[in-house]
């Protein structure tokens, strides 16, 4: 079975350009796998049944993995199975007809726009690091950015004068991303005079830079936005991501259309940029229990007495 198995990871390294911590996965999930197939006296994963599959899905539960989990070790073995077939090694999909485990959806947390204003405003602009710190902040609520990708971003990814900038997602695939009159300020303003006292002599591809010249990792910018969420009295728990979130958020409650939001966040599936349509949603919702006399939670505001002379 491992022999397929590396057959599979071959294919999907050369065909379909995932990640390699995607890869990762799904190796280590069929493994797990064929694991199970072997506990049930089956060696021969071609001749696994939907029976078999099912069995390793609710192994998988009794040991505690949750229902988003066993859904990514489903997609692995759909891949897998499919790829048999579609190769000959196998004469039927076991995983055909299967369902894919549904977990309840969580709606994504995100800042309110006073709290984002309150975060924008915390980097002190009358040094490098603070006026490069308020350009990141700002590209990064003004597109959405995932916080690899705006860390990821290059001096050629950036085009000012047009108004865009090039974002590198998941499994390589680039977007034309749009950046905000305000946005554009910002990164213009550290390239004039930011990053050149940061870098001084040194060189370097990467868009925002550290002291030392080198680019930003994704552990350094959290804990830059921990310290101006702090500065800024947010305390909730913020997290590059909850930015994207607000980002995409406060697109949709303004009315803008979810193809193009799903775009510039580069899902690949417009059911997960959906999630923000049920944000929207629990919103007005929540509106209309405070404010509507006929909600069940209404709670009238008592009058204010008037006072004699």
């Amino acid at each position: 079975m491992e022999g397929l198995l590396d057959a599979f990871i071959a294919f999907i390294r050369a065909e379909r350009g995932l990640s390699g911590k995607t890869v990762d996965a799904y190796a280590a999930d069929l493994t797990a796998y064929f694991e199970d197939l072997r506990a049930r006296g089956l060696d021969d994963v071609t001749r696994a049944k939907q029976e078999d599959v099912s069995a390793h899905l609710s192994a998988l539960g009794k040991r505690g993995v949750g229902k988003r989990s066993q859904a990514r070790h489903l997609a692995a073995l759909r891949g897998f199975h499919r790829f048999l077939v579609a190769e000959r090694m196998a004469d039927k999909d076991p995983t055909e007809d299967l369902d894919t485990p549904r977990s309840a959806k969580k709606l994504p947390s995100f800042l309110t726009l006073e709290e984002v204003e309150q975060l924008l405003a915390a980097p002190d602009e009358r040094t490098s690091t603070g006026l490069r710190d308020k350009a990141m902040l700002e590209v990064l609520y003004a597109t959405g950015l995932r916080v690899s990708e705006l860390c990821g971003l290059g001096l050629n990814d950036i085009q000012l004068t047009a108004g865009y900038l090039v974002a590198k997602g998941k499994g390589a695939k680039e977007r034309l991303v749009p950046l905000g009159r305000v946005a554009i300020e910002k990164v213009q303003a550290y390239l004039s005079v930011s990053r050149p006292a940061l870098i001084g002599k040194r060189q370097s591809k990467a868009l925002f830079v550290t002291p030392r010249g080198a680019g930003f990792t994704r552990q350094g910018f959290w804990k830059l936005l921990k310290r101006y969420a702090l500065k800024a009295g947010i305390r909730k728990p913020l997290s590059p991501h909850k930015l994207r979130h607000s980002f995409a958020t406060h697109l949709v409650e303004r009315g803008a259309d979810l193809r193009a939001v799903q775009q510039m966040l580069g899902h690949a599936d417009l059911a997960t940029t959906q999630i923000y349509t049920h944000v929207n949603s629990a919103r007005l919702r929540s509106v209309y229990d405070e404010f509507h006399p006929r909600s069940d939670v209404f709670v009238p505001k008592p009058k204010k007495r008037k006072t004699g002379t």
